[in-house]
């Protein structure tokens, strides 16, 4: 599922605009972690992270980790800082008022899974 249509279908705030490479390639992973060793070490590459945490160290892990996008869950909002350094990352940024559990569970229901073990 494309990032565009994953947005729309789970009613995400597009804080940051999709990439053009986002258009054409499919996301069929996720990760949920608000530990950012975790995500270095085991999200999977162009996959999509749900977090809470809302700082700049999430943009720098996400990009270092070559995830696509991130999802902000719980209704957390970044600043104006942040929206600007994922945009220079080429990472998309949505956010949610739903919670992480949520999330996770309808991205799985749209067929996204984490990563093999």
């Amino acid at each position: 599922m494309r990032l565009q249509e994953l947005a729309e279908t789970l009613g995400l705030e597009e804080l940051t605009s999709a990439t053009d490479a986002d258009a054409d390639e499919d996301v069929t992973q996720g990760y949920a972690s608000d530990l950012l060793s975790d995500v270095l070490a085991h999200a999977p590459e162009g996959g999509v992270l749900i977090t809470l945490q809302v700082h700049l160290n999430v943009i720098a892990v996400a990009s270092h980790a070559g995830l696509r996008a991130v999802i902000f869950s719980c209704g957390r909002m970044p600043d104006d800082d942040i929206l600007q350094r994922a945009a220079a990352e080429r990472l998309s940024l949505y956010g949610s008022k739903a919670d992480t559990f949520e999330l996770v569970g309808r991205l799985y229901e749209l067929g996204l899974r984490g990563c093999p073990a």
